[in-house]
């Protein structure tokens, strides 16, 4: 895909959801031409999230857990700690990349990372996301505006599976969830992380890559 300039990397640890979405919101807006692409590293305190085309009726008993609407692709999932999020503020535009060849990317890279650990894993053309014995492991949603793209993966690594029983995940009543870490018992999650990150920052091509570790700087 051809080397292009700066790219800065922020792991950010475990963060609340809606500021980090509000944020990403308004770095994509106030991004211009020249402004360095973005990938967000992070894991999320407990939360649902309803995407646009999401209905009421998949969320089932939410219990204690919020429910946020956001403005991604697709139906209800879960975050929580114990899961990777990725996000990719790519401007597609300048990378020549079309919004398919970016959700290809974080499904081939996610198949990839658990490849690392004898995980044979898959993805669907029905159902956005990679999945492993037809259990899913990998949830994948995306916004683009202004040729640009905010929100991206969630990879269940070492994770309470609970929660994915109070929704129909993706809208899939009954759809079976499952981690790196209940199919792998002494996979090392944060070596995931970095075999996944490696994957997407070579794949698009970065020839400077910045390492932050907050959303301030």
């Amino acid at each position: 895909m051809g080397l292009h300039h700066k790219l800065i990397i922020r792991t950010l640890g475990i963060q609340p959801y809606e500021p980090v979405w509000q944020k990403m919101q308004a770095f994509t807006d106030q991004r211009g031409p020249e402004t360095a692409d973005e990938i967000w590293v992070l894991q999320h305190e407990p939360v649902f999230t309803q995407g646009q085309a999401g209905k009421a009726e998949h969320l089932l008993v939410t219990g204690d857990i919020p429910v946020v609407q956001v403005d991604r692709g697709g139906q209800v999932t879960y975050h929580g700690p114990g899961q990777l999020v990725i996000y990719l503020l790519l401007d597609i535009r300048r990378n020549k990349l079309g919004v398919r060849d970016v959700v290809t990317l974080m499904e081939t890279g996610i198949i990839a990372t658990l490849q690392h650990y004898g995980v044979e894993a898959y993805a669907k053309p029905d159902a956005p996301g990679v999945y492993v014995d037809n259990a899913k492991i990998a949830s994948l949603g995306l916004r683009v505006r202004k040729g640009c793209t905010f929100h991206g993966l969630a990879l269940n690594l070492d994770m309470d599976l609970e929660p994915f029983l109070r929704i129909n995940p993706c809208g899939y009543a009954g759809m079976a969830m499952t981690q790196l870490c209940s199919l792998v018992p002494d996979a090392d999650p944060q070596q995931a992380s970095e075999w996944l990150l490696n994957y997407l920052t070579t794949e698009i091509g970065y020839n400077l890559i910045s390492h932050l570790t907050s959303l301030d700087s």
